[in-house]
């Protein structure tokens, strides 16, 4: 006959690995609920980023494409330019300063490249870009008569 603590600690061991397997399929179905959860997740989050790049890149093609109105868009800025444009109208750097409303050093700084000229500076350089020395002398005698 066998022993009855022998006996006894077999049904426990039984009843204890019984009740952990319902425990653990309920913590099973759970996690596999969870992942499928974040898996979907992960596609919809993949989908939306493919989503927005396409939008960015639609709206950049746009933009680049319609001119603003104003002429504010982005404006280039050459040092070399700026300081033959000044010689070819025949312009000093203080002349030149007051056709685009800054100072003659500021002017000089532009020329060395140890500053850059602002947006709205950009649209008064570009502004002179298109006079010729005529109309450069006019406006020059015109901000001095005011």
């Amino acid at each position: 006959m066998p022993n009855i603590a022998s006996i006894l600690k077999v049904e426990i061991v039984r009843l204890a690995r019984k009740e952990l397997r319902t425990e653990t399929e309920a913590l099973k179905k759970a996690v596999a609920q969870h992942r499928s959860d974040i898996s979907g997740l992960k596609r919809s989050v993949a989908s939306l980023e493919k989503q927005l790049a396409r939008m960015e890149k639609k709206a950049s093609g746009q933009a680049t494409a319609q001119p603003s109105p104003e002429g504010t868009g982005r404006m280039r800025f050459s040092a070399k330019g700026l300081a033959s444009k000044r010689q070819k109208l025949g312009l000093s750097a203080a002349e030149m300063g007051t056709l685009l409303g800054v100072s003659a050093q500021t002017v000089y700084n532009w020329e060395a490249e140890k500053s850059k000229p602002r947006q709205a500076q950009l649209a008064a350089i570009a502004a002179v870009r298109d006079m010729g020395k005529r109309q450069a002398k006019a406006r020059l005698e015109e901000l001095a008569a005011q």
